[in-house]
């Protein structure tokens, strides 16, 4: 499952946005962060962290897809 990129684009949609309304949450934890973080709590980080954490995983596919594809193909960086 963790390397089922369609399973973690789901998870990315529903639990790393989620709730939606007013915004999506992570964009409200993002914004709040990059205003200083001010009055964040240790809860609020966790918050982040739950909410970020599909968007990392999907990275990580998307790192080893890409090195797999690399390895494949036969190129080399020298």
């Amino acid at each position: 499952m963790i390397n089922d990129w369609k399973m973690v684009l789901l998870l990315c949609a529903l639990l790393g946005l989620a709730p939606f309304y007013p915004e999506p949450h992570l964009w409200g934890k993002i914004l709040w962060i990059s205003g200083g973080a001010v009055g964040m709590k240790p809860l609020d980080w966790f918050d982040f962290l739950w909410h970020v954490w599909p968007f990392a995983l999907l990275g990580r596919i998307g790192v080893l897809r890409i090195l797999e594809m690399r390895k494949s193909s036969g190129s080399h960086f020298r």
